[in-house]
């Protein structure tokens, strides 16, 4: 397995990075406008200076090394929107709200999807499978920034059960957390029952069932684990796309996480913030496949590393 995971960082993880970098770093440069465009009117004697003082006066495959070596050793160089501050600061402090929105929400996810495809492939072809599937189409047919504001004005603004913006309490959390967690509940949802359907009528199955194992034992304890592979192919993309789909949601209910710093930094032309959030977005993606991929091979002895 050392040797799996060490081919994938070397040949994959690392090109792979290099890459998004390029063509992150030369894309927000040939943005039209620059990181002080959107202040007011600075003479071009100021502008020279703060061009020179950034290093933006430099040939532009000088600036590109320049950040690759600051990057080697974790630099992420300074704000421009920011002065006082760097993208390492920046970052440090927006990302554990963002990991908490998104834990809360795959937990919500996983905490509704797995029994609902569950429960719909044990009762196959029944209402309760209907059920399920069709609140499953729902889930994935209804957008977040829909279902979003539906909620607000019905748990917020109509009831007055819970807060419609902030991140201060407990209540705070309830909203957006399901919001996010529902779409991707929905996936899972359909994922759980289609890998439970064809898992239920493997050979083992009904050799169990042969021997007189209770339903409930046959589901649990044999079915279960080949069932959820499909879901655990789905996580790796999905706690990333969770994180990064949080762009919406923070934007919606006024959380100060990185979703809306990366936003607000594309809007400033903040060079260095982009970069910082995209490489680190990228990294999350990148070892969250590699640890599904490790996880598949776990739950199904018949894989190899390779």
């Amino acid at each position: 397995m050392l040797r799996f995971v060490a081919n994938r960082l070397l040949f994959q993880t690392v090109p792979a990075l290099l890459i998004i970098i390029t063509a992150t770093f030369f894309m927000i440069r040939f943005v039209p406008g620059g990181p002080f465009t959107a202040e007011k009117a600075v003479t071009p004697e100021i502008l020279r200076n703060l061009e020179a003082h950034y290093g933006l006066n430099k040939p532009l495959y000088r600036q590109y090394f320049d950040y690759l070596g600051r990057l080697l050793h974790g630099d992420l160089g300074p704000s421009f929107k920011y002065p006082n501050r760097t993208v390492n600061e920046i970052l440090s402090n927006k990302l554990p709200t963002s990991l908490e929105l998104g834990l809360l929400s795959l937990t919500v996810a996983l905490t509704i999807g797995i029994p609902l495809g569950t429960l719909a492939a044990v009762k196959r072809n029944s209402w309760m499978d209907y059920l399920c599937s069709s609140f499953a189409m729902l889930g994935i047919c209804v957008p977040t920034f829909v279902l979003g504001p539906l909620l607000v004005l019905t748990f917020a603004i109509h009831f007055q059960w819970l807060n419609a913006s902030g991140w201060y309490g407990p209540a705070d959390r309830i909203l957006p957390c399901l919001v996010l967690g529902c779409v991707y509940a929905a996936y899972i949802a359909r994922l759980t029952r289609g890998g439970m359907l064809e898992v239920l009528n493997q050979d083992y199955i009904r050799t169990a069932r042969a021997k007189g194992a209770s339903e409930t034992r046959v589901v649990f304890k044999h079915a279960l684990r080949g069932g959820l592979l499909p879901v655990v192919s789905f996580l790796g993309p999905a706690i990333a796309g969770i994180l990064t789909g949080s762009f919406v949601i923070e934007t919606i209910f006024q959380i100060p996480g990185l979703g809306r710093e990366f936003v607000n930094s594309a809007f400033n032309r903040d060079y260095t913030l982009v970069l910082g959030t995209v490489i680190l977005y990228a990294t999350l993606l990148i070892l969250l496949n590699l640890a599904t991929d490790v996880v598949q091979v776990w739950l199904n002895p018949k894989l190899k590393f390779e």
